[in-house]
């Protein structure tokens, strides 16, 4: 990557027009390897680090951010050895991506796929806690005392979980955010105060939500959703990917 002008790069990294770019750099909010930034300076991706307000901006243009929803029946895996559809079977990408977490087989819902290993690492690393939102239909309707549970945290064979946000938002169907990514966490948990899940959908992960997305159907995320999701993992840019392949 050649060296650009530290407002353009900033403003293709979704932090607002050149305008508003120029503002945060005169504010002294802008940080090149350490250095503030003053207007006229320019920034090389490759070798030089810039961060807004201690957050570093992913400069990358060979990173790649997709958003899939993923219908149910679908593995989320890179390739699957008995043959079944994976979620790198549903999209297009220039490059070699992988999602980020996973989705069981029968739930369905929003993941998102990428290669950048550092921003996936902050993503599912437990110290994050990003928030994940999902509807979940349930056997019979919970009654008060067992939505209380679960906001609480209930005793699983792997430990208590953290406290969730329950609501009741209609018969049989609870919208649950949890922080945690445990495996099969919500259907374990819906279990443990007796309601076994007949439906799990994400809704959100963090800051992203697109509730226009069909099953199956993807998208690339806008500058902007990155250095959202980006945002709701806090200031740790600097701890290194552990994706593999």
């Amino acid at each position: 990557m050649a060296e650009e002008r530290v407002q353009r790069a900033l403003a293709r990294a979704g932090y607002g027009s050149r305008r508003a770019c120029e503002l945060l750099i005169s504010a002294g909010r802008v940080t090149i390897d350490s250095r503030v930034a003053v207007l006229g300076d320019r920034v090389d991706g490759t070798r030089e680090e810039l961060r807004v307000d201690g957050r570093i901006v992913l400069m990358d243009q060979e990173s790649v951010y997709l958003l899939l929803n993923k219908p149910v029946g679908v593995v989320t895996t890179a390739m699957d050895p008995q043959g079944r559809q994976t979620v790198l079977d549903l999209i297009s990408s220039p490059v070699r991506v992988f999602p980020v977490g996973r989705l069981d087989r029968a739930t369905e819902g929003l993941l998102l796929l990428t290669n950048d290993g550092r921003l996936a690492h902050l993503l599912t690393h437990p110290s994050s806690h990003v928030p994940k939102e999902y509807l979940v239909q349930v056997s019979g309707d919970p009654a008060p005392a067992a939505i209380r549970r679960l906001r609480e945290g209930v005793e699983l064979e792997d430990g208590m979980t953290s406290p969730a946000q329950v609501s009741r938002v209609a018969p049989g169907v609870l919208r649950i955010v949890i922080h945690e990514g445990r495996n099969r966490q919500v259907r374990r948990m819906c279990g443990a105060v007796g309601h076994e899940v007949q439906r799990l959908v994400r809704t959100r992960i963090g800051p992203i939500h697109d509730v226009s997305l069909a099953p199956g159907a993807w998208r690339s995320l806008s500058a902007l959703e990155v250095r959202r999701l980006v945002e709701s993992v806090g200031p740790g840019g600097d701890e290194p990917s552990t994706i593999a392949p």
